[in-house]
């Protein structure tokens, strides 16, 4: 029986989306950020039409519950959570940085790497896994906030690279340690069609009303004093 998953990812300024049926992908890339609530729905119609088919086809529906953007984690998790409710269909739940090393591991990257995600306020959503063949990508520790400066003396005491968008976000204190290609990586719709198809042969499937974002920062904004504070900071120290 031919297996069909939808998965969907709003973590980044880019909306990814990727309908598998079978061995075909369909994918999807849109503006993400602050329109991703308002076109994620949307876009999941046209892709399943596009396909012929309807939510209830479907065997599963994946999502990135994060670390990223707060709307976005939330945007992501609700509409899978609602779509997968209404057709009475599990949920697979992805991790954001896996997905970002599965796209950089795509690219020719290695199979042992720190990702690092922008995660705005002068801070970097970041943790290290390593690919194993049976079991896919393994974190070596959960994933916590770092500062530029502090994530750049783990990285290279780890001896290891980095890929994700970090690297051009901060490229003072990241860009030498890692590859153009690897700054590229992002939880784009191949990464996703392949760890959800992973997440389903494990038999990751949950019902629907589990589903959860990965809320790394509890605090989503500053305050007037802490951004002017923040500029003036030395760099490395987030106050």
């Amino acid at each position: 029986m031919t297996t069909r998953l939808l998965a969907l990812d709003s973590s980044t300024e880019t909306l990814h989306l990727a309908l598998c049926v079978g061995e075909a992908v369909h994918r999807v890339a849109a503006p993400g950020g602050a329109q991703a609530s308002t076109t994620l729905l949307p876009t999941v119609q046209r892709l399943l039409t596009d396909a012929g088919l309807s939510v209830r086809d479907l065997d599963a529906i994946a999502f990135g519950r994060g670390p990223g953007a707060f709307t976005g984690l939330r945007t992501a998790c609700s509409v899978a959570q609602g779509l997968a409710a209404g057709a009475d269909r599990p949920v697979l739940m992805l991790d954001t940085l896996a997905l970002v090393a599965e796209s950089a591991r795509q690219r020719g990257g290695p199979l042992r790497v720190w990702v690092g995600l922008d995660a705005r306020m002068h801070e970097v959503y970041a943790a290290c896994w390593h690919w194993e063949a049976a079991t896919g990508w393994v974190a070596e520790q959960s994933v916590a906030l770092y500062t530029p400066g502090i994530l750049a003396e783990h990285v290279a005491a780890s001896g290891l690279g980095m890929v994700g968008n970090a690297l051009l976000a901060y490229p003072e204190a990241l860009a030498a340690l890692g590859r153009p290609e690897g700054a590229l990586a992002q939880p784009e719709g191949a990464a996703l069609a392949a760890l959800a198809r992973a997440a389903w042969a494990r038999g990751e499937g949950l019902d629907s009303a589990l589903a959860l974002p990965l809320y790394v920062r509890d605090k989503v904004a500053q305050t007037t004093a802490e951004r002017t504070a923040q500029k003036v900071a030395p760099k490395g120290i987030t106050p």
